[in-house]
């Protein structure tokens, strides 16, 4: 668990991931966040700020109700059979706000998740993770990944049935 920063709120901070992948040896699909949010660093888990509508989506893909808490959310991960990481390791960020993100040292995925699951497809969670994956890891990687929407409450232009269909894409990868 980390501390809250004791930072002003439009502070540029370097930042190092203190979360680790999400993911077991019948993970098929990874998907990728940017950074994890200053709230999902506190909670200790992916998508861990309550504003955010990941676990709401992927719940109703399988039509479940949304998981509360870091267990209840991994073991629908786990359950389904989705991985989650981040496409950084560190950062220097504002916030939460990705357009501030400076200084990228990408996560060597293959090492974390991809050397230990038969991973079939990768997905990025919005715009950022999509442009900082395809600039700094697919090139090394030889992966492409397919960019979805953001869920964070930033993208309020999205409903909660648009990002659902828009994920429905993920399903075809994680049947057997």
């Amino acid at each position: 668990m980390c501390a809250r920063s004791r930072r002003p709120a439009g502070v540029p901070t370097r930042v190092d991931s203190p979360l680790a992948p999400v993911f077991d040896g019948q993970s098929r699909v990874l998907i990728l966040g940017t950074m994890p949010s200053p709230k999902s660093r506190e909670v200790g888990y992916h998508y861990g700020n309550p504003q955010n509508r990941f676990w709401r989506v992927m719940a109703a893909l399988w039509g479940e109700e949304p998981p509360r808490g870091r267990e209840a959310c991994r073991d629908l991960a786990l359950r389904r059979h989705f991985a989650l990481d981040d496409v950084l390791a560190s950062c220097t960020i504002t916030g939460a706000s990705d357009a501030s993100i400076k200084d990228p040292v990408p996560n060597d995925l293959r090492a974390r998740v991809l050397d230990h699951a038969p991973i079939r497809a990768i997905f990025c969670t919005g715009a950022t993770s999509h442009r900082l994956y395809t600039r700094l890891i697919e090139p090394t990687l030889g992966i492409e990944a397919t960019r979805l929407p953001s869920t964070s409450p930033a993208n309020a232009s999205w409903s909660l049935e648009r990002l659902v269909e828009a994920y429905r894409v993920m399903l075809s990868y994680l049947q057997d």
